[in-house]
């Protein structure tokens, strides 16, 4: 009976999946709480658009890989399975690199080598390992999409503010007030370079550590 009036809502935020979802971007983000990814989060985040598709280029490997390697989980020999595993990947990203170049010319530029280099990306290769080699199709693809949100979460949210505080824009529209700048202010520069992104991630670190420790 319960059962029956529980609406669609509740179901959907009961299920596994969204929990998935809500933990990788908050208990186990990648980024935040396993350090992982750090190299990509310091290169792709000078502008917003740039990070956006980097992390929809994550989302697509990591869930992908995680579909393909639970699907041959049961076939694949345990010593070569690490060589099938990066075949996977790296095949996937070869599709992806494609497609940004084919349908995204000028970003596929601008995120340079990064986009090939998602296949040495650790969240990749240990989602694949940790996850998809011992959990149904279903629940892997799931997990590689969480852990790509929780990724490109971290990374859209330092891209924010480094493209504000940076350039005085967002997605490449100027959003600083003129008066602003009439008044004196300045485009921080330091937000530009690797040392501004560190600063930002050490931020939200720091940010969501308090309030971690404030909840328990």
């Amino acid at each position: 009976m319960s059962c029956q009036s529980r609406s669609p809502w509740t179901a959907i935020r009961k299920s596994k999946s969204l929990k998935e979802i809500g933990k990788a971007l908050w208990e186990t983000n990648p980024i935040s709480r396993q350090i992982l990814g750090i190299c990509s989060a310091l290169a792709v985040t000078v502008q917003l658009k740039t990070a956006i598709v980097m992390s929809l280029a994550l989302i697509f490997v990591v869930s992908l890989s995680n579909l393909s390697i639970s699907l041959l989980r049961h076939q694949l020999p345990r010593n070569i399975r690490i060589i099938v595993e990066i075949t996977i990947i790296a095949t996937l990203v070869i599709v992806a690199d494609e497609l940004l170049k084919a349908f995204m010319y000028g970003v596929s530029k601008q995120l340079s080598v990064f986009v090939g280099l998602i296949v040495t990306n650790c969240i990749v290769l240990g989602r694949a390992e940790g996850f998809a080699l011992q959990n149904p199709p279903f629940a892997s693809f799931m997990d590689g999409v969480a852990n790509g949100i929780g990724y490109g979460s971290l990374l859209i949210g330092v891209a924010f503010f480094r493209e504000l505080l940076g350039s005085g824009t967002l997605l490449g529209y100027p959003v600083m007030p003129a008066l602003f700048y009439q008044w004196g202010y300045v485009d921080n520069s330091l937000m530009l370079l690797a040392p501004g992104a560190f600063i930002l991630i050490g931020l939200f670190v720091w940010l969501q550590n308090s309030i971690m420790m404030k909840r328990r």
